[in-house]
Parts: structure tokens; sequence; C-alpha cells
């Protein structure tokens, strides 16, 4: 029942905000190179690893030799970051299962976390 929820839920919060998304994206190719998502590796119910997706917000860095708390913010990912609209991407990760709306149990990554 709570899966089934959470993919109304996000089927819902997707539709709504695609225009928006699709804004995003065209403001983080416009502003620089690179992919407009980022993927950051975390472990979810059982250990299961999963690539979480969020909208690049950093300058894209091919080499990886800045760590990520060292990256330039760009001028859309600071107005990303500060409006939380860098995290829409995770409700892809809903839809697959790998995360949940709200979580009920310690055991697993949740979007309000």
């Amino acid at each position: 029942m709570r899966r089934l929820g959470d993919s109304i839920i996000a089927c819902i919060f997707l539709t709504i905000t695609l225009p928006l998304m699709i804004i995003v994206a065209l403001a983080i190719k416009w502003e620089s190179s690179g992919p407009v998502l980022d993927r950051h590796t975390c472990i979810g119910r059982g250990g299961r690893r999963f690539q979480m997706l969020k909208f690049r917000t950093a300058m894209y860095n091919p080499e990886h030799a800045t760590p990520t708390w060292g990256q330039k913010t760009t001028q859309v990912g600071q107005l990303l970051w500060r409006t939380r609209i860098d995290a829409l991407p995770q409700l892809i990760n809903v839809l697959r299962g790998e995360m949940s709306i709200i979580d009920r149990d310690a055991g697993s990554p949740s979007l309000l976390d």
C-alpha cells in the first residue's frame, strides 16, 4: 500500500513539475557544459546501492579533481539549491522504488531527509 501511494504521489508531482524541470534542464545546459543531472551513489534498504538523481548545481569537472564540497556553484545552481528544486529528479528514484516520499521506518532513504 505504501509503495502504491508513493508511486501515485510521485506521478502527480512529476506531471505538475515537468514544465519546471524542462526549464531547469535548459537553464543548466545554457549556463555550463556537462550533464544536467548529478548521480550520487546511496545505500538503501538492505544495503542495496542505487544512483540518487539531482540537478547539477556546480560547474562540471570531468576529472573530478576537486572534491564535491570544493566545487564552484553556478548561479542557476545557487537558485536550485536554495529553493530545493535540485531534488525534483529524486521523484524518478521514488518511481523506481529506490526511495520513498515519506520515510516511515529508519531503513530507507526519503525525499524529506
